[in-house]
């Protein structure tokens, strides 16, 4: 049987976008998110022998995530990530060279950070842009293959390699890809907000659309039994919500399990070390701290690297995620104590891919393999960029996800999708979705996310966007579209 064909020049990208109101506000570090646009990204890829295909990839643009430095406004972050966007789509189609998947990347991985330098672009900002074009050209190969995203990277389609990886030079790539089994389901890890109302007590106005409000009320209608909590960096403030949090969660009659997330609101890991000493010293909290799994991204990314976590890590694993902007930086964080990396699809997915080949391959060497991705959110919206991000971290075998986009967004409904849209991905998706409350709405039912649809042709998509409904991305707004291209 004749090998496929999997070299191809990308033809065209196509960048598009919506905006997405959450029906309740997001508190995450300091930052509020009430509002923000979901980029939508259509790239087509072309064959020798003239035959194209054509793929899609979504994700929300949000701010105050990919960059905080205070001098950049909301607004400066969104123009950001658009610019990220425009220089990937001209990287990528500028150059007419017939490559694999991942030869597009690792050509114009380079180069895309050194454009976000010229651009003002920090390192996780630049590589939003390919995150969403591997995705969509990825998905272009997988439809015209008739293959599944699985499929396709456990037999190294996209001919995934350690090019720019030089540490998994001793690593078979294709061996540990081979080896990932995606499973039929998924865990939900319900996110906590720093303002999330925990019990009736807590609200003020409702938004009364008939969808859970409290963490009370998310647990009773979506069974979750995972969780993860933000802190705020007030080592008091964060002890007594903790504290309010942990009687709920210990009211349940079963196990369950947390994860606490810093969002880079901590500068010393002595002051992260002061709080979960707090909570480890207070008798009522045994049961809580006893089912903390990981603590994630404490220290801000300008210190992640220059300081050891070992204080911290000797209590509970500790993973990078903001800090986790380059391919390196999982190596760089692992010399300092961290165990763990995230796993999100808006960081790109090759990178997920080749950190889980790295943490299998540290795990060989180690008695207590202790390394590990975790998966974790960017509110990721019912539709591609969802399905995307849980058929990647399924392949990984990751046995739980962050999952708060259907809690902060009222399904599609929040998007603004037409109805046509909505009973597209429903009819294609069955078991992920449900219709309730006026919406297409992403399904949790007893905790977990119902997988199975995902193995379709193509990247985890068996519909697509009403494209005539969306908007071009806002160019108008990009500060240096061609950077890329000098």
């Amino acid at each position: 049987m004749p090998a496929p064909p999997v070299r191809f020049r990308v033809a065209s990208v196509e960048l598009f976008e919506r905006d997405v109101t959450l029906r309740l506000p997001f508190r995450f570090g300091a930052a509020t998110l009430t509002s923000c646009p979901q980029a939508f990204v259509r790239a087509r890829i072309a064959f020798a022998n003239g035959v194209t295909a054509t793929g899609a990839a979504a994700e929300l643009m949000v701010p105050k995530w990919f960059d905080k430095a205070p001098a950049k406004t909301a607004a400066d972050n969104v123009s950001d990530l658009r610019t990220a966007l425009v220089a990937a789509s001209e990287a990528y189609t500028g150059d007419g060279t017939p490559r694999p998947a991942f030869g597009h990347f690792a050509a114009h991985y380079g180069e895309l950070l050194e454009a976000g330098v010229r651009a003002g672009l920090n390192p996780l900002t630049a590589c939003y842009g390919p995150a969403l074009v591997d995705r969509a050209i990825l998905d272009a190969l997988c439809r015209h293959l008739g293959v599944s995203f699985y499929a396709a990277v456990r037999d190294n389609l996209p001919r995934i390699d350690s090019a720019l990886t030089p540490d998994l030079s001793g690593i078979a790539i294709d061996d540990f890809l081979r080896s990932l089994a995606p499973r039929t389901e998924v865990a939900a890890r319900h996110t906590v907000g720093l303002i999330d109302p925990i019990t009736s007590a807590d609200v003020g106005r409702r938004v009364g659309d008939g969808l859970p409000e409290t963490l009370e009320e998310v647990i009773a209608t979506y069974g979750n039994r995972y969780f993860k909590l933000k802190t705020g960096g007030d080592l008091e403030a964060d002890r007594s919500r903790l504290s309010r949090i942990a009687a709920v969660l210990d009211a349940l009659p079963h196990a369950y399990h947390v994860t606490l997330d810093g969002n880079e609101q901590y500068r010393d890991v002595g002051d992260v070390v002061a709080l979960w000493q707090a909570l480890a010293a207070d008798p009522a909290l045994a049961r809580f701290t006893s089912s903390v799994l990981s603590i994630e991204q404490p220290l801000a990314r300008d210190f992640t690297f220059a300081q050891s976590i070992a204080p911290l890590a000797s209590a509970r694993p500790v993973l990078i995620d903001e800090a986790d902007a380059t391919l390196d930086a999982f190596p760089r964080a692992r010399a300092l104590g961290y165990t763990g990396v995230s796993s999100k699809a808006c960081k790109g997915f090759y990178k997920s891919l080749l950190n889980a080949a790295r943490a299998a391959g540290w795990n060989r060497d180690t008695a207590d393999g202790c390394y590990f991705l975790s998966a974790e959110d960017l509110t990721t919206q019912a539709g591609l960029a969802v399905q995307q991000d849980l058929a990647l971290i399924n392949l990984l075998g990751i046995g739980h996800v962050e999952r708060n986009g259907h809690h902060y967004v009222n399904g599609f409904a929040g998007q603004g999708a037409t109805a046509r849209e909505q009973r597209a991905f429903l009819s294609a998706h069955p078991g992920l979705y449900e219709s309730s409350h006026g919406a297409v709405r992403l399904a949790v039912r007893d905790g977990t996310i119902d997988l199975r649809s995902l193995a379709g042709p193509g990247f985890a998509a068996g519909a697509e966007p009403d494209w005539a409904s969306l908007s071009p991305l806002a160019v108008a707004d990009v500060r240096v579209a061609s950077a890329s291209a000098q």
